[in-house]
């Protein structure tokens, strides 16, 4: 590691990169989940961290939110930036050059990058769960937490155990239906999926979530822009027959609430639970935004949509061709994964990975500056299949991207 400073190495890979810094993969556990292994990581190191801390089953992507996991060390869930053998996180490269890295808006705002994507991957279903929103997280000094989801079709080889995901509650549910359900915890399975509809999940589609959502994430890869927050309460007290603790449940809502059964179930939208039209509302299809085959490239929105009337985040996937390239010039910083093929991101060599070893540094993630991203990215496609990248952004930098159920308007 080098001794200069931390701002002089900052410095020296901005300029090396010209604004595009490598990153390496951000393994994070969870020790209630069982890994889908289709994150490209060695099976014999998806326990690398213990198996008392859980197998690896999610890959966070240009984060600066630290993983609420037991017994996790203080860097777990963030991002580190990889440059002549030295390496720093991508947290401290921003707090020191803020304005430059994600803008003047989101610094003066924020202070901090706000959000963070992960690549999600379990054998089964996990439990019905809600993120809180942010006056209920802010009890505890916390942030709320929408996510949106997409299914990116490369990593979606299989299925695995149960690719269907419940979300909401049936209309026509009432709130004394879930206490009875929670009432029922130490019962075995509290039958709160009885009170909710299961969804097919389709590679290539994806949905935006808002907080105080109930949801049970099915067995399919996702793709998750989310804001930068890991606060959750699960209300399934069982899922394929493994016990789900009421601390989990209660893990992100103040002591004394943590057996009030009344406050647990007012924590739910309960609008938006029982939403009749719950899929019109929060189910997303890719849209083109720029580009077609003729042109060599494709710039597709996979994530898009206000949560609270807010630009929270967004995504697109960009499809460039075998022997094809294009400038890409976007109004904001991205965190960018490679899904598939080999080719250039500015002056970075990048590729899809086949095999991982936990540890193991990749040439397929990498963090665009807000000043790069704003001169325009060249991507060129160096090999013989398709290349193809997602990429997230922060609050209100696409505020007029489509809406949900733009889609449909697409002939």
């Amino acid at each position: 590691m080098s001794d200069q400073p931390l701002a002089a190495r900052v410095r020296a890979a901005l300029d090396a990169g010209e604004g595009i810094l490598r990153l390496a993969p951000t393994w994070v556990p969870r020790s209630f989940l069982m890994p889908g292994g289709r994150l490209k990581l060695a099976p014999q190191d998806l326990y690398a961290l213990g198996i008392h801390r859980g197998g690896i089953d999610e890959r966070w992507l240009a984060s600066t939110t630290p993983a609420a996991n037991e017994g996790a060390p203080p860097d777990e869930g963030l991002s580190y930036i990889i440059h002549d053998g030295d390496r720093f996180t991508l947290k401290d490269a921003i707090d020191l050059n803020g304005p430059e890295m994600i803008g003047a808006r989101i610094w003066d705002t924020y202070t901090r990058w706000p959000v963070f994507s992960k690549l999600f991957d379990n054998l089964g279903p996990i439990p019905h769960h809600m993120h809180q929103n942010a006056e209920q997280a802010a009890k505890l000094g916390r942030e709320g937490k929408p996510e949106s989801y997409y299914f990116p079709p490369q990593l979606n080889w299989t299925g695995n155990h149960f690719p269907y995901s419940f979300m909401g509650l049936e209309p026509g549910t009432t709130k004394a239906d879930i206490r009875r359900c929670l009432e029922r915890w130490e019962e075995g399975d509290n039958g709160i999926l009885d009170c909710s509809k299961a969804y097919r999940l389709k590679p290539g589609t994806g949905w935006l979530i808002p907080p105080c959502v109930l949801h049970a994430p099915g067995s399919l890869v996702t793709y998750e822009p989310q804001w930068g927050s890991d606060v959750f309460a699960m209300y399934q007290s069982m899922v394929e027959g493994r016990r789900v603790p009421w601390s989990l449940l209660v893990k992100d809502v103040p002591e004394d609430k943590h057996h009030d059964l009344d406050y647990l179930v007012d924590q739910l939208d309960w609008e938006r639970n029982v939403d009749p039209e719950f899929k019109t509302h929060n189910y997303l299809e890719p849209i083109v935004h720029a580009g077609s085959v003729e042109e060599g490239f494709v710039d597709r929105w996979i994530v898009y949509g206000k949560v609270d009337g807010r630009d929270l985040f967004s995504a697109r996937e960009l499809t460039v061709y075998p022997g094809r390239s294009v400038t890409i010039k976007d109004d904001g910083a991205s965190g960018l994964i490679v899904t598939q093929g080999r080719g250039s991101i500015g002056e970075l060599e990048v590729d899809c990975p086949v095999y991982i070893r936990h540890g193991e540094v990749t040439r397929d993630e990498v963090f665009v500056t807000d000043k790069r991203a704003k001169e325009g990215v060249t991507f060129k496609n160096t090999g013989t299949e398709v290349f193809v990248s997602l990429r997230y952004f922060g609050p209100d930098v696409h505020p007029n991207a489509p809406a949900v159920g733009d889609q449909r308007k697409v002939s």
